[in-house]
């Protein structure tokens, strides 16, 4: 595991700046483009990696407490549902950097 995360720092290190570069700008360098299409599949797929991790330990413990207390369901859903958002920050995200080119 520490393995992935010190290639993963590796790679935001040198390659996220140019990426957010490419990113910002309108190009038409296909080059450049390429890197902007790579920026929109890691900010959505980063964001929904982050937000299974988030689910997977919100929905966790909401299940824990809904067992010794149902009528906190509702407030349970909106914690859940606000973990579940992140993903969807990820996409608008990604349109974001799709509308660039």
């Amino acid at each position: 595991m520490n393995k992935v995360f010190l290639r993963l720092l590796v790679f935001a290190t040198f390659f996220l700046p140019a990426i957010a570069y490419a990113a910002t700008t309108k190009f038409t360098d296909p080059h450049i483009v390429s890197l902007g299409l790579i920026a929109a599949a890691l900010a959505v797929g980063l964001g929904s990696i982050g937000a299974g991790i988030a689910v997977a330990a919100t929905g966790s413990a909401a299940i824990g407490a809904l067992a010794e207390k149902p009528e906190l369901l509702g407030k349970l859903l909106i914690v859940v549902g606000l973990a579940e958002g992140i993903a969807i920050y990820g996409l608008l995200i990604a349109i974001m950097v799709l509308g660039k080119f």
